[in-house]
């Protein structure tokens, strides 16, 4: 094959990674192709140096796939069909976590299903009582240390008295770093990846002391759409959830539905067959998604309050007007059997954790802020059974 067909041929490939895998895979694609084809004029070979950002992105703004670079409050927007439950378009800068009084170390979970590694918060400041635990579940290109930065979550159990938990999904097993939300085998109790964080959440549990009756799951995104699955299947394990930017459960069967469920298509209970199943509350949820959000539809933070909302539900709501951050809505609803959901519209907000820290990816922190409105809504609702 001649040297400029070669050249061709790996464009193609990146054009094709964009659609299946993501930003990132399709920019590494271009850049190895660059160092081959530089190397055959250069001798000895020399690796070629790193791509302009601005010829990244017109290569890659195809079909309408836009990028850009992260900051502290402006995220990626993409119009382009790609890995669900959506990653910042550039490859984002490794997190710089502020040092914590608490310990923050790391291990592996095996169990039938395969093998996870997570990040586990002690606060140094832990009482003699059994704490609280909150599971974080990242987006997109992300991991335990970015996120933990992002939320600031930690900062918070160190002055709560919570641990914290993040599983990590590696690219070994979606190669955005995405929980496999939209796959029929990892929305079921037992298996596949929900099986993977409740069994390290059991572990953690039993290992270090903590509030069997305190224990709750929280994400961003792909992660928030494992949440919802989670709270779902798991109303013995996980007392209540907060699903940020998130999707409902059982909303998609494959990636095809899982991008329709995103542009705000079709959503709760999809089946295969396209009948609508809605999955009744199990827990109470807290829910946020700004309705600028251009990468998950608005939508399905309506969708996910939706069970809550059926019958002779009490339903209450109240605007914001922020003196700093954004403007928000709250609703707040409780079944007739008493179980509570909140629903916070962040007016104006687009795909981001809301009060966030900048030292992470995906936050706005503007606020209102999730992660303390989250654990105020979490410790008020332990479970009772």
């Amino acid at each position: 094959m001649k040297m400029n067909d070669a050249f061709l041929a790996s464009m193609h490939e990146a054009m094709q990674l964009l659609q299946t895998a993501g930003p990132m895979e399709a920019t590494e694609a271009i850049q190895r192709a660059l160092r081959q084809h530089t190397s055959a004029f250069v001798q000895p070979a020399a690796a070629a140096a790193p791509m302009p950002a601005q010829v990244v992105e017109r290569l890659l703004t195809h079909n309408g796939a836009v990028m850009r670079t992260r900051s502290t409050d402006v995220v990626a927007e993409r119009t382009a069909a790609r890995a669900p439950a959506s990653a910042p378009a550039s490859q984002p800068a490794p997190a710089t976590v502020r040092a914590e009084p608490g310990h923050f170390t790391q291990r592996t979970y095996t169990n039938q299903a395969g093998s996870r590694a997570y990040k586990l918060y002690i606060p140094l400041a832990r009482g003699a009582q059994p704490m609280p635990l909150v599971v974080m579940l990242h987006g997109c290109t992300q991991d335990a240390d970015d996120f933990a930065a992002g939320t600031r979550m930690n900062e918070l159990a160190e002055q709560n008295g919570f641990a914290v938990l993040y599983p990590i999904q590696p690219t070994d097993a979606n190669p955005s770093k995405c929980w496999n939300w939209f796959r029929p085998g990892d929305q079921h109790a037992d298996r596949g990846e929900p099986s993977l964080i409740a069994g390290m959440t059991r572990e953690v549990i039993a290992v270090h002391g903590i509030d069997p009756r305190r224990v709750y799951v929280a994400g961003m995104s792909a992660g928030g759409a494992m949440a919802a699955v989670l709270i779902q299947r798991y109303p013995g394990l996980f007392a209540a959830a907060g699903i940020h930017s998130g999707l409902p459960a059982g909303s998609a069967h494959d990636l095809p539905s899982a991008l329709g469920a995103m542009r705000g298509g079709k959503g709760i209970g999809m089946s295969k067959g396209g009948s609508a199943q809605p999955l009744p509350p199990a827990r109470p949820v807290i829910v946020f998604h700004g309705d600028a959000d251009k990468t998950v539809h608005p939508s399905n933070g309506s969708k996910l309050v939706a069970p809550f909302e059926q019958g002779e539900a009490r339903r209450e709501k109240q605007r914001q007007t922020a003196r700093a951050g954004h403007d928000y809505t709250r609703h707040t609803i409780r079944t007739p059997a008493g179980i509570d959901a909140e629903y916070w519209v962040i007016h104006g907000a687009g795909h981001a954790w809301s009060g966030g820290s900048g030292r992470g990816s995906y936050t706005d922190p503007k606020g209102p802020d999730a992660s303390a409105e989250m654990m105020r809504f979490f410790l008020a609702h332990p479970r009772a059974n």
